[in-house]
């Protein structure tokens, strides 16, 4: 693929940006309205939602965009942890703390042993979903590493829990490598572009491949040539200007959909936050503020409504809760950013960036069970086949929640009875109370019967 075949063309972006301006409440009120219909808004929508300031406007979109979360995902919040494998990395990425200069970093690429026990400390915890994390450079044996970590996940067992479903962020592949990992029974293969400015690109990246931009930006199209139908893509928001990045993001979204009949599963929204060893990090050349970061949220629900989108732990506790009604549908909980941070516990200089909620799993579901939310662990559509288009076709009617409300459910029930603490037991028992009057005839009739089977000794039940 030649940079004129690339997914995002920076000179249409650009014409899009010199055409925002502040809109009228009439302009709003319509894209609004069109929002609200639930079938997504271009990116020319987006961008005069991007330029609104009047707070009466901002409410509406902020309700408008509760509206249609809550239509197409309920009140559901998937939870998951990211396992760093290796903080090994050959680039030269200014902003993060894994850049090969950054001599004072510990460097690590655990064994499979310890993989292993990093994964156990996630099974005590309660976990069921994990993103696979490596630093862009390998053990002697390469890429095949990566494929050894994702069997040992897989493979660890604690009181015969397991980790169901291991989502993978790992550097851009060839065609033939995707295809290996879509053998691995990955889920969401997520790859971030870090910034969709060329120039800023190749400012922030100075060595390395991934200083190439062309062959990053196209790493999507190849994993779906391989057969990988769930993607996530996803900017690191500081970097450049905002508005840009999201109108860049929306184009590459648009290129997935007409290419492969789908876009991607997941949208992943981090803020630049300080990282040892790295400047820029600490000062980004354009930082978002919390304002626009709820703006952010808010169009990205409304112009992609059955897109996933997902919030790290970089965030604040207080941020996450905002963001739990503006659009966030999963959340990482529990987090830590350096190999093997899990068992030790320790916080060894060896993180590729500071976290901002540093809250255990526990506390996070009974915080979220409290605000009235579904934590949820399901991993059912990766298991029974509804992924790619067919996970679209029902996500987009709203038609998903037939399976994922039970299925939230079941799992939360499952974490209750194995691993909540007293506290958080009874806040969730009153959240699931609280969810099964909502739920329509069918999704209440299968509710029951799983979560009876769950309360029988069951386990990993759905539908």
């Amino acid at each position: 693929m030649n940079r004129t075949e690339l997914p995002v063309n920076e000179t249409v972006v650009a014409a899009q940006m010199a055409a925002l301006c502040v809109p009228d409440a009439r302009r709003v009120d319509d894209i609004l309205s069109r929002a609200l219909e639930m079938k997504g808004l271009d990116p020319a929508d987006a961008g005069v939602l991007s330029m609104v300031t009047d707070e009466n406007q901002l409410s509406k979109m902020y309700a408008a965009a509760a509206k249609v979360k809550e239509q197409i995902y309920g009140k559901r919040l998937v939870l998951f942890a990211p396992l760093y494998i290796s903080n090994l990395c050959r680039n030269e990425c200014t902003y993060c703390a894994f850049r090969a200069s950054n001599k004072a970093l510990h460097r690590r690429a655990l064994s499979m042993e310890e993989i292993d026990r990093e994964t156990v400390s996630l099974l005590k915890e309660g976990h069921k979903r994990v993103l696979l994390v490596a630093g862009e450079s390998y053990p002697k044996e390469g890429f095949r590493y990566v494929l050894r970590a994702v069997e040992a996940v897989y493979a660890a067992r604690y009181n015969n829990a397991n980790i169901r479903r291991v989502n993978v962020n790992v550097a851009p592949l060839s065609v033939e490598e995707f295809r290996e990992l879509k053998a691995a029974q990955i889920g969401t293969y997520q790859l971030f572009q870090e910034t969709y400015h060329p120039a800023t690109y190749h400012t922030v990246h100075l060595k390395g491949a991934k200083s190439d931009y062309g062959y990053r930006l196209s790493a999507i199209d190849r994993a779906m040539e391989a057969g990988i139908d769930d993607v996530g893509i996803g900017v690191l928001f500081g970097l450049h200007d905002w508005r840009f990045e999201l109108l860049a993001m929306l184009q590459h979204v648009a290129h997935l959909e007409r290419r492969f009949g789908v876009g991607p599963h997941t949208i992943s929204i981090p803020r630049l936050e300080p990282a040892s060893g790295a400047p820029l990090s600490v000062n980004p050349p354009h930082p978002v503020s919390d304002t626009d970061f709820r703006k952010l949220i808010a169009i990205l629900r409304l112009t992609v409504p059955w897109t996933g989108i997902i919030l790290s732990t970089r965030e604040r506790a207080d941020m996450r809760r905002e963001s739990f009604s503006l659009g966030v549908s999963q959340i990482s909980a529990g987090s830590r950013t350096n190999p093997g941070g899990y068992s030790t516990k320790e916080e060894e200089n060896a993180s590729q960036f500071s976290l901002g909620d540093h809250r255990p799993l526990d506390e996070v579901i009974r915080d979220v069970a409290a605000m009235g939310y579904l934590p949820s662990f399901c991993t059912a559509c990766y298991r029974l086949g509804r992924t790619g288009a067919d996970f679209m076709d029902l996500a987009k009617p709203g038609a998903i929640r037939h399976h994922c409300d039970p299925n939230a459910v079941s799992t939360l029930k499952e974490y209750l009875v194995d691993y909540a603490s007293p506290q958080t037991r009874t806040v969730g028992e009153a959240c699931i109370a609280d969810q099964l009057p909502r739920m329509d005839e069918v999704a209440h009739k299968r509710t029951l019967a799983m979560l009876e089977r769950v309360q029988a000794g069951q386990r990993d039940v759905f539908c």
